[in-house]
Parts: C-alpha cells; structure tokens; sequence
C-alpha cells in the first residue's frame, strides 16, 4: 500500500510539473544549425530570455510563466521574428525559417484566442489598404475631392478598429491577451483614459508586463496633460549650448516639437510647421524642435535641407530621450502648444488643425 501512495504521489509531481511549464517545439523547414532566442521588449528594448541550440530545423525551450504573455522566437543570422503568447503547456511550430513570422502556432489556447482576434482585427486594416492605394490614385490624379473623401473613410476605418479592440477588452477583462490588445490601443489615449481602461481589466491580470507598462505610462501622461504647467529640462543645442526650456516661456505661445531625421511623418510635417512659424514667429509664435536622432550629423542636416530655423535641443539617445520620456512621447511626431504661462493648452495638432489654433490665438 506504501508502495503505492508513493506511485501515486510520483504521478501527481509529474503531471502538475508539466502544467507548470511550457514547452515550445518548434520544426522549421530551411533551417540551418545554429541560435534560436526568446526575447520580450521592456520598456523598448530587446531582451533575451532563453537561447537554444537549433539543429537539424529543430529547436526546443523550456520554461515557465507566471502567466501567459508576449514574447517573441528570432533566429541567429536572420531578420524577423514570431511573434507568440507563451502559457505553460506544450507548443509546436511548423513553417519556414525565411518567413518565421508566419509560422503556424499550435498548441496554446491564449495563442488561439489572440489568433482569431487579429483575424477580425484584419478585416479593418485590408479595408484600410485598399482605400489607400485607391488615395494615392486619385492623388496622383489630382483629384483633391475625392482624394479627401477616401481620408476622411480612411480616418473612420482606424477609428472602427480602435474601437473594436477597445470593445474586445471590455467584453475580454479576465482574457490573458486583453493587456496586450489595450496597450496596441494606448497610443492615442490620455492618462485619465488609460487608467479607465486599466480598471476594466480583471485583477488577476495586474501582474501582466503591459499592464504595469501602461499603469505608469498613465501617471507621466497625467503629469504633462492638457491644462497641466510645462516640466522643464535642459539639452544642448546643436553647437553644445544647453538651453533650458524655462528660457523660452513666458515670450510667446510655444509649440514643443518632438521629431528626428530619420521620421518620415516628421518630414512630411516640417513644411507645414515651417510656413505657420515664418507667418508668426513676429506675432507671438515659437518652436523648441527636440528630436530623438542618435546621429548628430543626420540631425543637424535635417535641420538645414528642410529650413528649420528655430531653436533646436538633442540628447541624441533615441528614444531614450529624456525630455521625451518626461513627456511620455511614444511616436513621433509629436508635439504640445503651450500658452505664455507655461500650460499646455493642445497637444498633437498637425497640419491644418496646428495653422487654425495659432491663427485662433494670435490673429
């Protein structure tokens, strides 16, 4: 009878040792001897959490997971990555390893659930696609009715499907990839919203990497909110002069522009800030450019092939920027108006919108 209590016990550690750990097998057609890693991003940045051998266009991790989350499976030499939710249980991957990223996942229940997710999640952005080539047509065209038309369409889809995977977390608030989808969401979104959007989540999901991410991206984004006073900083302008933000409020209203060389959108919206700020600069109007460039070259040429001829401030750490992390500034371009007390009074106005609001105030 001991001898059997003692069967039973070894049985039990087994079977509970698997459903603590997950194991990911993966079978990739092409694949050469070498690397294989599991990475997540914490705070922008890539990490390695496990690396394997692969041999013979196999590879396998061993793990475990406090709860299912986002990682990512990349390959040594080569560009790409799978994306994947990993829960403790056994996972099997099938495809090629030139287009990893399409690798078939099977195995996992949360991986089932964010699959059939973004399948509906697609449909907006194939609408979204084909609306655009047929912009970018009648663009060409110059056809400037219609083409404002399908802008107008294109701006209703993106907000169709931002409302859709906001509905997904509240009808979704217990599902393991409900933290993953609101922060996909979270870029348009204030403080006050994220936090709102938080308390919709079960708290059984507080430990999730990307609710803890967006908790503290909710208080910096409430720290510089519309209606909030300016923080200040310091960085050196480009012939290593530190300027310190305090020095230019008070003299006008002040837009606070987030760029970088290397932004296309950014560049496309020079122009634009160019024009209003010659048409005001002798009314009340000024610009503080900070950009996120790590290549002072790039930068300073930027700078001089697109006339900007205002103040300009780097830190030249990217992304880690650090007025732009004090602001919360996760894309770019990226801007904020503030008034002559130092309050900031829009945020993210571009083009016409930007133009209407300094004529609003100074004309």
């Amino acid at each position: 009878m001991k001898n059997l209590f003692l069967y039973l016990l070894g049985l039990m550690f087994i079977s509970c040792s698997s459903v603590h750990e997950y194991t990911i097998t993966a079978n990739l057609d092409g694949l050469e001897d070498g690397k294989a890693f599991l990475n997540n991003r914490v705070e922008g940045e890539w990490q390695v959490v496990d690396s394997v051998d692969a041999t013979e266009g196999t590879f396998v991790f061993t793990g475990r997971v406090d709860m299912p989350d986002y990682y990512y499976i990349s390959l040594e030499g080569k560009r790409g990555s799978l994306p994947i939710f990993i829960e403790n249980t056994d996972i099997t991957i099938t495809g090629y390893v030139d287009t990893i990223y399409k690798a078939k996942i099977t195995g996992s229940s949360v991986q089932d659930e964010y699959n059939a997710y973004s399948e509906e999640l697609n449909k907006f952005w194939e609408k979204y696609g084909e609306i655009r080539m047929e912009l970018i047509e009648f663009r060409k065209a110059g056809d400037e009715t219609k083409a404002s038309e399908l802008e107008a369409e294109l701006d209703k889809i993106y907000e169709d499907g931002q409302q859709f995977s906001k509905d997904y977390v509240t009808e979704h608030p217990a599902s393991y990839i409900s933290p993953y989808v609101l922060r996909s969401v979270s870029y348009r979104l204030s403080g006050a919203e994220i936090e709102a959007e938080l308390k919709k989540l079960d708290v059984a999901l507080n430990k999730s990497g990307f609710v803890i991410e967006l908790a503290e991206r909710a208080v910096v984004l409430k720290r510089v909110a519309i209606g909030e006073k300016f923080l200040d900083f310091t960085q050196n302008d480009p012939d290593g002069n530190p300027v310190a933000l305090s020095s230019l409020v008070g003299k006008n209203y002040l837009l606070i522009d987030f760029w970088a060389a290397w932004c296309g959108p950014c560049r496309g919206e020079n122009p634009n800030v160019v024009a209003i700020y010659n048409d005001y600069k002798d009314k009340g109007f000024d610009v503080l450019g900070v950009s996120l460039d790590k290549n002072k070259n790039d930068w300073l040429k930027a700078i001089e092939d697109d006339n900007l001829t205002w103040t300009h401030v780097s830190d030249l750490n990217y992304w880690k920027n650090e007025a732009s992390t004090a602001y919360g500034i996760n894309s770019i371009p990226s801007n904020l108006l503030l008034d002559k007390n130092g309050i900031i009074i829009e945020k993210n106005i571009r083009g016409e919108a930007l133009r209407n609001k300094i004529s609003e105030l100074l004309d």
